[in-house]
């Protein structure tokens, strides 16, 4: 059950499930319910009709990280999905999925949910299906969860994506992917876990300290099957860095070119140490319209604080070659960390103006998400941000001590305010009106930029006749 109904930016196929179905085989008879579109109207509807034994919640979203905006999606997902089913099943309620795995705990709690997967769950999962088939016993303790018990251990460290079957068969039996077609992607994961030490970030939390890299024949054999199969549709790689290890994106590049597949490619985080101007050509000779870039900040003192583990001249560099290729980029940047100040802030500012092409929008966010097993929550706890026993569960977010949250806004809104490109993380819902001019533009001139280019354009424009 995929209880994820976010739309925005875009709405995310669950993947995560189908990868489960698929590893189930010919062992179970499986049925996935996806609540994206119509948030789970028709849920117990089909609870009744398939009467499964076991039904398995996957909980990708907790919320949605934005201090400025927080919304929490926990309620929505215990209150109208998870309970309503055990109110009217006796099937066995078995929670995972990514936000489960930071928060089990509170979730199974507040859930009443009997079993829980922590981390992967294509192996766990089969496993614990096929025990509790058995009539075995599961648990040693009493907390009912299997999986990864330890915060950030790398107990599936022989476990590799490509030893389980990709997801694209099932979703192309068992969800209506069509829905997904206009605004969404199909994802792709090259690798699993991250070395890499920013400190409030939960991919080694929940995939482990070092990558497990899938091999590029792989790689390309489900983007080529699943273009085959679903038609024309965009692929967005949604590793933690895209070209991490060195050379594994380059080698995923060549592979994509060899075969010439004409593909349309997307990718989250690259990492500024890894990229070059080899780099951006193969991207852009293997298919790739847009990327986002994740430096976070571009202040030295910063950089070093948030644990980024490059330089700014790594960044600078990386901005030139993004722009001679004018390979269209969302930016990412954070504010308000330990130790940002008027100084730090300000270079941040200094690389937007010099580096970023005025056409590529620049996301702002305010304050650092807390989130359990993170060095950051560490930090907040010795300097006593939060208690030892307080749940993070309902979002708790770390901001500087040198300045004030008001007055750190304050420069944002500004920063914002003057910069057509740069959008606070609160205003990235643009007014329908704007998006319903977008989208007559983008088919009269039949655009195929990224929606990004289009609105920022249109925001220029109603910026100039007082609109904004």
């Amino acid at each position: 059950m995929n209880c994820n109904t976010e739309k925005v930016p875009y709405p995310v196929p669950p993947l995560g499930l189908c990868m489960i179905s698929a590893s189930l085989g010919a062992n179970y008879e499986v049925s996935i319910y996806d609540c994206m579109f119509d948030e789970g109207k028709g849920l117990i509807e089909r609870v009744s009709q398939f009467n499964p034994d076991y039904i398995g919640f996957s909980i990708r979203n907790i919320d949605s990280t934005m201090s400025d905006n927080p919304v929490s999606y926990v309620d929505d997902q215990i209150s109208k999905i998870i309970l309503p089913v055990k109110a009217v099943t006796s099937a066995k309620i078995i929670l995972g999925g990514s936000g489960f795995s930071i928060f089990p705990g509170e979730l199974m709690e507040l859930a009443q949910a009997d079993y829980g997967i922590i981390g992967e769950g294509e192996i766990a999962f089969l496993e614990l299906l096929d025990t509790l088939g058995r009539g075995e016993a599961v648990f040693p303790s009493e907390n009912r969860m299997v999986g990864t018990q330890e915060r950030g251990s790398n107990r599936n460290k022989h476990f590799y994506p490509e030893k389980v079957p990709f997801g694209f068969s099932e979703i192309d039996r068992k969800i209506d992917f069509n829905s997904y077609k206009e605004r969404g992607a199909y994802s792709i994961q090259t690798k699993r876990g991250c070395s890499h030490s920013c400190i409030y970030c939960t991919y080694p939390v929940l995939e482990g300290t070092f990558f497990r890299t899938r091999s590029c024949t792989d790689i390309v054999n489900e983007i080529e099957q699943a273009h085959q199969r679903l038609g024309d549709v965009v692929f967005e790689f949604v590793d933690s860095t895209f070209n991490d290890p060195k050379g594994h994106a380059e080698a995923i590049c060549h592979e994509i070119i060899r075969r010439k597949l004409k593909v349309r490619l997307r990718t989250m985080g690259i990492n500024p140490r890894n990229s070059s101007e080899e780099l951006f050509d193969l991207m852009m000779k293997a298919g790739f319209f847009q990327i986002d870039a994740t430096p976070d900040t571009a202040s030295p003192a910063m950089l070093k604080n948030l644990g980024k583990g490059f330089e700014l001249a790594e960044i600078q560099n990386m901005a030139m070659s993004i722009r001679r290729f004018n390979l269209p980029t969302m930016w990412f940047f954070l504010f308000g960390g330990p130790g940002e100040n008027e100084r730090t802030f300000n270079e941040s500012l200094e690389f937007i103006d010099q580096y970023v092409n005025p056409e590529d929008l620049v996301y702002m966010a305010s304050g650092l998400r807390i989130y359990p097993g993170t060095p950051l929550e560490k930090m907040a706890l010795s300097e006593k941000v939060i208690k030892q026993d307080e749940s993070l569960l309902f979002p708790a977010y770390y901001f500087t001590k040198d300045l004030s949250k008001e007055k750190l806004l304050q420069m944002m809104e500004y920063a914002s305010d003057i910069r057509i490109n740069c959008i606070l993380s609160s205003g990235t819902r643009p007014p329908a009106t704007m998006l319903e001019e977008a989208n007559r533009i983008r088919s009269q001139k039949k655009l195929n930029e990224p929606m990004f280019r289009t609105l920022l354009r249109i925001r220029k424009e109603w910026k100039v006749r007082g609109l904004l």
